[in-house]
């Protein structure tokens, strides 16, 4: 099965984390959070947003970006609202980083600067500044999902006393 990987760098907000953690347990997406956090691991706001999903999780920790690039090697994919291509207009390889800035400041620009060709954006209306952290994660990662026709996912629900008609 191919491998996701989610990364965020420095993430300031407890819940954004739990919420993003709780769509890599759904999806099989492995998680990467870069420090400094602005938040405790064990913080009661990122469990209560993660739920009860943190046993489905595959996660690293780092101390720093460098730390982050000294033991991951790629391919990487940078989010940023800074970016002039969208997210939908590259394909994603086996074992991409999809790489996520921090709530209130994004990823450092010397770095989007030193790797424009791998740096995506989502489409918005200009007042607008950004989406929600969270938001942007799961749009990312269901574009990857959809483009490797969503291996290992479960694709059909099921009602309790229904049948659905073919």
């Amino acid at each position: 099965m191919p491998v996701l990987n989610i990364v965020l760098v420095e993430p300031r907000i407890p819940q954004n984390t739990g919420n993003i953690a709780r769509t890599c347990a759904a999806t099989g997406a492995r998680l990467h959070l870069v420090g400094p956090m602005g938040f405790a691991v064990d913080d009661k706001k990122l469990k209560r947003a993660g739920l009860d999903y943190w046993h489905l999780l595959d996660i690293t920790y780092y101390k720093s970006l460098g730390d982050f690039f000294a033991r991951a090697a790629g391919p990487f994919v940078y989010f940023t609202t800074k970016a002039p291509a969208r997210y939908t207009d590259r394909p994603y390889p086996d074992g991409v980083f999809l790489v996520f800035g921090r709530e209130d400041a994004g990823l450092p620009e010397a770095l989007l600067a030193a790797n424009r060709p791998a740096c995506v954006r989502l489409p918005m209306c200009s007042p607008a500044r950004s989406l929600n952290l969270s938001n942007t994660v799961a749009v990312a990662v269901y574009e990857v999902l959809r483009q490797w026709d969503f291996p290992g996912l479960q694709s059909a629900g099921r009602l309790r006393g229904y049948e659905w008609e073919p």
